[in-house]
């Protein structure tokens, strides 16, 4: 019983640590979004810099938020893995270590998540 009120605990802190420090990218992409000028993106798979601003945010904001809240848990961190591992393995692939640690990371945080769900404390479970 112990176990698995640690287990749901431990989940909850990386389920919402996670998607909360995600949310710290996100957040200034999406009122870059909003602001003046033209959007200014790479695009590292070949599909336009303005498509790849608009899917990074839909990942980093808002399948953030929902990984947050714990709705659609497995489904909200999909888009996340799929961003991370293209920021960490294609638009870093070149530079040193310390420029893609912060994606594997998340990669690795999600991946958790995608694995073993939201826990207890999370929409998903009530």
């Amino acid at each position: 019983m112990k176990s698995s009120l640690q287990n749901n605990l431990g989940l909850a802190i990386l389920r919402i640590g996670g998607a909360g420090l995600l949310l710290t990218h996100g957040i200034p992409k999406v009122q870059r979004l909003f602001g003046d000028g033209p959007i200014e993106f790479s695009d590292p798979i070949g599909i336009g810099a303005v498509p790849s601003f608009f899917l990074v945010i839909f990942a980093e904001f808002l399948c953030a938020i929902l990984v947050l809240i714990g709705f659609k848990t497995r489904w909200a961190s999909i888009p996340i893995v799929i961003s991370m591992l293209v920021a960490a393995l294609i638009r870093h692939a070149d530079d040193p270590f310390g420029s893609k640690e912060k994606s594997l990371l998340f990669l690795l945080i999600f991946v958790t998540i995608l694995f073993l769900g939201p826990g207890a404390y999370s929409v998903d479970k009530k």
